[in-house]
């Protein structure tokens, strides 16, 4: 899981961001360890019974919609002939959708087309990023559905792939990204996808600024994931509490 690719990120992404160099030397080591890249899609199908995955898969994704995903991240891509997966928070993005809220400078329509006319899947991730577990229903379904539709307005087919912001989501909001026609949803969870967790709550491991080469190869051969994700593990589920306590006081709609 990838958010923004750039030299200076804005301090809101700086650590979830990592440099184009970086991004260039882990895409190097994927090949190199005979990694197969698939998109969400993919993914999907071969869930339902579709062709089988190649072997070594992995789900190479970017969050929210970062302009340094065409400018740096691409290019990267299309040498190595990587398929990938951008999740685009559609009222974040530059153009006739955009809303307040935006972290960092982020792709405009163009842009967005661009990369999926070279092969990028391009999933959603709500319209305005809030936390969705958090929502009423109605916004709730608005902030899937808007997304779904816009998406399928502008690239001309209906977006098969979702991932929830912050990686928060719930039987309800799950629920509400089926009905919505997503075939597959990924969450966070700081550990590798397995069939078991379902199509809709797959896991991911994230890609932070501070990562090193040393430490991606031991995330993506699957080695002391754990360990490494012991902090974030462990804030995840206090916090968990604070919103769930938020939800049955009713103070966030």
């Amino acid at each position: 899981m990838y958010h923004a690719v750039a030299h200076t990120p804005a301090r809101a992404t700086h650590a979830l961001s990592v440099s184009p160099g970086a991004f260039a030397e882990q895409m190097e080591l994927l090949g190199a360890s005979g990694f197969t890249p698939v998109t969400c899609a993919r993914l999907a199908d071969a869930w339902r019974g579709g062709d089988a995955l190649p072997p070594n898969p992995v789900l190479i994704t970017f969050d929210d919609g970062y302009e340094g995903v065409h400018r740096h991240a691409l290019p990267v891509l299309e040498r190595h002939g990587f398929a990938a997966t951008l999740f685009a928070s559609t009222g974040w993005l530059r153009g006739r959708y955009e809303t307040d809220g935006a972290l960092d400078v982020m792709l405009d329509w163009g842009q967005v087309r661009e990369l999926a006319a070279a092969g990028m899947e391009v999933g959603g991730h709500s319209h305005t990023h809030p936390q969705l577990d958090q929502l009423g229903d109605e916004r709730l379904r608005f902030e899937v559905v808007r997304c779904r539709d816009i998406l399928e307005a502008e690239l001309g087919r209906p977006p098969v792939s979702f991932a929830y912001p912050y990686g928060y989501s719930d039987r309800r909001v799950r629920q509400v990204v089926r009905e919505a026609g997503f075939g597959v949803s990924l969450a966070v969870g700081n550990a590798l996808a397995d069939r078991r967790q379902g199509p809709y709550a797959l896991r991911r491991v994230t890609v932070r600024r501070g990562t090193g080469i040393e430490a991606f190869a031991r995330l993506v051969h699957g080695r002391a994931v754990g360990r490494a994700f012991a902090g974030d593990r462990a804030l995840t589920k206090g916090y968990a509490l604070v919103r769930r306590s938020r939800q049955l006081l009713g103070k966030v709609r």
